[in-house]
């Protein structure tokens, strides 16, 4: 699994972005997908995170302002943003986690994940 991720860039507040992950390396197997975050001097959070049946989780601090999706053959991640805050700033991470199912839970949010993107900046001025 490589995962690379695009899409992050400077928005003012209230402005709108959409990241994209892209799995370059073709497989069979199901992946439960997460999109998580690092501000400088704050420890990685999990944003949000969808299971190959399409069951998505968020963060309450997401909650109706992102949403995640991914395309139909599963090679590609979104996250789309909305009504960004400030506090959205900081480098998203695209992640996989190979399963049996594919499935995503609650706790998958804390983000032990086997596959992890390089990241790409999201900055939010005021």
């Amino acid at each position: 699994v490589h995962l690379v991720e695009s899409g992050g860039g400077s928005v003012q507040a209230g402005g709108s972005l959409r990241l994209s992950c892209v799995n370059s390396e073709y497989t069979h197997r199901r992946y439960c997908m997460g999109w998580f975050r690092q501000a400088p001097g704050k420890e990685r959070e999990g944003v949000a995170v969808i299971g190959a049946d399409g069951r998505a989780r968020y963060a309450d601090s997401v909650k109706g302002r992102f949403t995640i999706s991914q395309d139909n053959a599963k090679t590609t991640l979104y996250l789309q943003m909305i009504s960004l805050k400030p506090e959205d700033t900081a480098m998203y991470y695209c992640a996989a986690d190979a399963r049996l199912t594919g499935n995503c839970y609650e706790a998958d949010l804390r983000g032990d994940f086997g596959y992890w993107g390089q990241g790409t900046q999201v900055t939010v001025s005021s």
